[in-house]
């Protein structure tokens, strides 16, 4: 039998788990360090495997590819959900999904928009440059101090009442707005309840933290961002669609705007994207979770989902009537 252990970009997989259990019982592993894109190229590559170690949504998994995999019986998934996998489709096919944990993903990604939040703020990224290059201080403007300016959050779950905490640890005023946000909740969070547009409006900084849905996709366009105060950040570590792409643009060539990206709207971004052209910028690649305690659960908990499965006994799974298909 055969594993595919797909979209290890960063190359960790094979140090973060102990694989031993699966190759004792003489099951073929292979780690896939690259996209598998387009989809002709992925139906090819993975037409013989069994198994196929899913991260998260790197790789999407429409009824069509899956269709085209015909040895396909079950697909680990890292982390609770993917929206790019067509769940129904396993179903229908048999294909039994499970996932896994990934509580320390809630901090991980959290930290990382504090991060890109204080690297916006004080220009880390450009100072880093600047001295590697020999102009120091001569090619950079002046910072700009957290403390006091006020941080606007539009989403309160895990990650943003994390971030609630870390703006008034550092002595700003920490507004909130969600589509189901009532003041209430925002004062349990630690935050002062606004509208959407009151929020856009008074932050100095704004942190996108919600769920992408066909609710929220496309949530912030060109009127939203054009409320926002001349020179203030936008930080998002959540998903690219919840901003209009066209709009988002036009304020960074503008420059009215700072952007800070976790997320985009192609991953790996491509050479010659728009988005690299902007100066007002600060970026990390979808390093939200990439940290390696995320990673060694994730790993280690896909272990255990494949040697359930080989033992007729599965864990986690997403689509138990997968079991009955296959059984029938």
């Amino acid at each position: 039998m055969r594993v595919a252990v797909l979209d290890d970009w960063q190359r960790v997989a094979r140090k973060s788990a102990d694989w031993s259990a699966l190759i004792a019982r003489k099951l073929e592993i292979s780690f896939f360090s690259g996209p598998l894109t387009p989809e002709d190229k992925a139906a090819e590559a993975l037409a013989e495997y069994e198994i196929l170690l899913a991260m998260r949504e790197r790789m999407a998994f429409p009824e069509s590819l899956i269709a085209r995999l015909p040895n396909l019986r079950m697909i680990s998934l890292t982390g609770r959900r993917s929206p790019v996998l067509d769940l129904e489709a396993c179903t229908r096919r048999g294909i039994l999904v499970c996932n896994t944990g990934g509580e320390l993903s809630v901090a991980a990604t959290a930290e990382i928009a504090l991060g890109l939040l204080i690297a916006a703020m004080r220009q880390i990224a450009a100072a880093d440059a600047s001295v590697r290059a020999g102009t120091f201080q001569a090619t950079l403007g002046a910072g700009t101090v957290l403390e006091g300016k006020t941080l606007g959050l539009i989403g309160l779950g895990r990650i943003g009442t994390r971030m609630a905490r870390y703006g008034a640890a550092l002595g700003m005023k920490v507004l909130g707005w969600s589509p189901n946000l009532t003041p209430e909740r925002a004062a349990a969070a630690g935050a002062g309840f606004r509208t959407r547009q009151q929020l856009l409006e008074e932050s100095d900084a704004v942190s996108l933290h919600l769920v992408l849905s066909e609710k929220t996709r496309g949530l912030l366009g060109a009127g939203d961002l054009a409320r926002m105060k001349p020179g203030a950040v936008l930080v998002n570590t959540a998903r690219f669609p919840l901003v209009v792409e066209t709009a988002l643009l036009a304020a960074l060539r503008a420059g009215r705007i700072i952007v800070a990206l976790d997320v985009f709207p192609e991953e790996p971004l491509p050479l010659g994207h728009p988005l690299l052209e902007c100066q007002n910028t600060v970026f990390t690649p979808h390093l939200g979770y990439c940290t390696k305690e995320v990673y060694q659960q994730f790993f280690a908990e896909s272990v255990a989902n494949i040697l359930a499965f080989l033992d007729g006994k599965p864990i986690r799974m997403m689509n138990e009537g997968a079991l009955q298909v296959g059984a029938s």
